[in-house]
């Protein structure tokens, strides 16, 4: 047991950015959906990447073949040839992807200097919800996978590579497929621990008090895709880098503007009562059901 927490604490040294994302995941899903949903999809959406994973480097499915290079084997925690920062790694990203669903999706209504999501339970179980967190998801990993094949070049260090290369800087296309697809399972996952919760009556204190709450997402995605393009540009990847930053430059000025015009556009009250009707314990100052809201 000593040996399993010294390769925790090793993991934690080796991959503070890895850390300061987790934390940042657990702290936004826990004020936005509640600590027993955040821990609870922490440990499911664990155990569905890491399948996923250690069927990939023995099948090839879904992702295509790849091999793990245990390089910091004894340095840091492994699961069965597995890195275990790898398969957590894919929670944080999920509830990101998903959170910028939720984005494009729920009604967003300003109140003083914050803007909040008016979801109802009906938007956060919705299936538009689970196929364009999924989107999202796999553009996190068109920015994330082809620097993190030059690990050996930064402080990640050379630990997978593709043993057939690929067409987008060495990473094949059926990666990208297969992240669809566990990101897809992955939302899903989260949402179905989301409605479970609610049917079995599991109310959770923590959540909907942080007038925060509907940042942490939007700001932990934000946050992944600069730092891998800080990374990209730092070890010299011009190329690379600027082809990440038209991918995600597009999509990225279509959704301020979409938010903009939800902003704008007025007649929000109904969306108001609908989201306090299904969370009538979250806090939204200045704003009630009967009181008309602020635009921004």
């Amino acid at each position: 047991m000593g040996s399993v927490w010294g390769l925790v604490l090793g993991t934690i040294i080796l991959r503070p950015y890895f850390l300061l994302f987790f934390l940042t995941y657990l702290a936004g899903s826990t004020m936005h959906l509640g600590l027993m949903r955040a821990l609870l999809f922490a440990i499911l959406g664990y155990a569905l990447a890491w399948l996923s994973e250690y069927s990939s480097i023995h099948t090839g499915i879904p992702y295509g073949l790849y091999n793990y290079i245990e390089t910091t084997r004894g340095r840091e925690l492994w699961v069965m040839g597995v890195p275990f920062m790898d398969s957590m790694s894919f929670v944080f990203l999920a509830y990101a992807a998903y959170s910028m669903a939720l984005v494009v999706i729920a009604p967003i209504v300003s109140s003083g200097r914050m803007i909040y999501l008016l979801e109802t339970k009906k938007t956060r179980a919705s299936w538009g919800a689970t196929i364009l967190g999924a989107l999202f998801f796999v553009y996190l990993d068109i920015i994330i996978d082809p620097v993190a094949l030059q690990g050996r070049r930064w402080f990640l260090g050379q630990i997978y590579h593709y043993p057939h290369g690929g067409a987008y800087f060495g990473v094949p296309l059926s990666n990208f497929v297969g992240w669809f697809i566990v990101g897809f399972l992955l939302i899903r996952t989260l949402q179905a621990t989301d409605r479970f919760l609610y049917v079995k009556g599991v109310k959770d204190r923590f959540a909907g008090h942080c007038r925060w709450r509907h940042l942490f997402g939007p700001a932990l995605y934000a946050g992944v895709i600069l730092f891998n393009l800080w990374v990209t540009f730092s070890i010299g990847e011009h190329t690379m880098g600027w082809a990440g930053v038209f991918i995600v430059l597009f999509p990225s000025v279509l959704l301020c503007r979409g938010v903009r015009r939800k902003l704008l556009r007025g007649g929000m009250d109904e969306a108001v009562k609908e989201h306090l009707a299904d969370f009538p314990a979250v806090v939204i100052p200045g704003l009630s059901p009967t009181k008309k809201p602020i635009q921004g």
